[in-house]
């Protein structure tokens, strides 16, 4: 890809909304954040990881 591709927009002033004030970073930070699809899978593995392989760490 070279730079002529978007020389047409390149220089063009970032687009503000007239009527949406502009989102925090905190909010735009959450968006992107991972999210656990599956709730409680984490748990559930941890907890038969200590079953399986005892308190101490040993397998049984």
């Amino acid at each position: 890809m070279e730079d002529q591709d978007y020389e047409d927009i390149i220089h063009l002033p970032h687009p503000v909304s007239a009527t949406h004030p502009p989102m925090s970073l905190h909010d735009r930070a959450a968006q992107f954040s991972p999210f656990a699809a599956l709730t409680g899978y984490h748990d559930i593995i941890e907890e038969e990881t200590r079953i399986n392989m005892g308190e101490e760490g040993q397998e049984q």
